[in-house]
């Protein structure tokens, strides 16, 4: 008695020519071909390589971008950013408070401690505020502990300054060409500390940089703390905002603009960077999270400072003034040839 088949098995009792696969298992053996190397893929820290070297080459050494046109290269472009607060800043600390009154920010208010301490900083201030009509009011130490906050060192001086107004990343591009410079700029990816952001700013305007990138979301913004941190520098050095850092790091790309990350697993050390004489904008991460995994593929370059090994990491601020250093003397040198 033959044994009962289980529904749906194949009986297997054709008889004739079966119906053949059409050379599909030929092809599956075939497979997809041989695996591309490693600078043949775009994604691929080779490929990235290549790709920038190709765009170092198509340049010519100009060291200059392809300016877009100003009236809208950037899709996305808006209207000058404006802080989203409108409460007025106070700004303490000798330092702080000259430069503010120097690039002519446009304080409210000039406030002194009685029996203040008159030097050639405390002098100038009241010369600038005099002149310019800035209402001065002598108050005690004890109201400008209140206006500093819990840990504001003042110096027995402040000033009232409304929000700050952010410029528009494309608008520093711009500016940078039409006086015939090389673009050197720095982004911020997710700094939430503002005196690290305040040291950013400070060493900025130390080395020469055109201005400093911050994302619209998850970042600190220019306050009181980044004031006094960056000693005033940020009265001096603009702060643009990016509605999106990655869409505005591509599109500064277009312009010919290369991107170079810091990150301690980078692929180029800092003393063997080969573009620090081009438009360059050099982005830094949080000292915990690092580079966003967008903005690090966005990046022509990961570039490493080399450090003790007894050392973990730098944080941002410190990072970002020793890139910064090594682009100024690479520049420099360049000049001097």
């Amino acid at each position: 008695m033959a044994k009962p088949q289980r529904p749906g098995a194949n009986k297997g009792n054709k008889k004739g020519p079966t119906k053949g696969t059409g050379g599909l298992g030929r092809k599956a053996l075939e497979g997809r071909g041989p695996t591309p190397k490693a600078e043949d893929r775009a994604w691929h820290p080779a490929g990235k390589r290549k790709a920038a070297a190709e765009r170092y080459a198509a340049s010519g050494g100009k060291g200059k971008p392809n300016q877009r046109q100003a009236s809208g290269g950037n899709p996305n472009r808006s209207a000058r950013a404006k802080d989203n607060t409108s409460e007025a800043e106070t700004v303490t600390g000798r330092n702080s408070v000259l430069e503010a009154l120097r690039a002519k920010i446009p304080a409210t208010a000039f406030h002194i401690a009685q029996r203040v301490e008159m030097d050639d900083r405390v002098k100038e201030m009241l010369s600038i505020a005099t002149h310019r009509g800035i209402p001065v009011m002598e108050v005690t130490r004890q109201e400008l502990d209140r206006m500093a906050g819990f840990d504001g060192v003042h110096q027995g001086v402040a000033i009232k300054v409304p929000p700050y107004e952010y410029a528009h990343p494309q608008d520093l591009l711009e500016q940078a060409i039409d006086r015939g410079q090389v673009p050197l700029f720095v982004a911020l990816d997710g700094i939430t500390d503002p005196r690290n952001l305040g040291a950013v700013i400070r060493s900025a305007a130390a080395f020469g940089a055109h201005g400093v990138i911050l994302p619209q979301r998850r970042s600190a913004g220019v306050n009181s703390a980044v004031w006094k941190t960056s000693a005033g520098a940020v009265a001096r050095t603009p702060v643009a905002l990016a509605t999106n850092l990655t869409t505005q790091l591509k599109e500064f790309k277009k312009q010919g603009v290369f991107i170079l990350g810091l990150a301690g697993d980078g692929d180029v050390s800092l003393p063997d960077l080969q573009l620090a004489d081009r438009p360059v904008v050099i982005v830094a991460g949080s000292e915990g999270k690092g580079l966003s995994r967008l903005v690090r593929e966005t990046c022509d370059q990961i570039v490493s400072i080399p450090i003790s090994a007894s050392t973990e990491s730098l944080n941002a601020g410190i990072a970002t003034s020793v890139a910064l250093y090594q682009v100024a003397t690479v520049r420099g040198s360049k000049k001097k040839s």
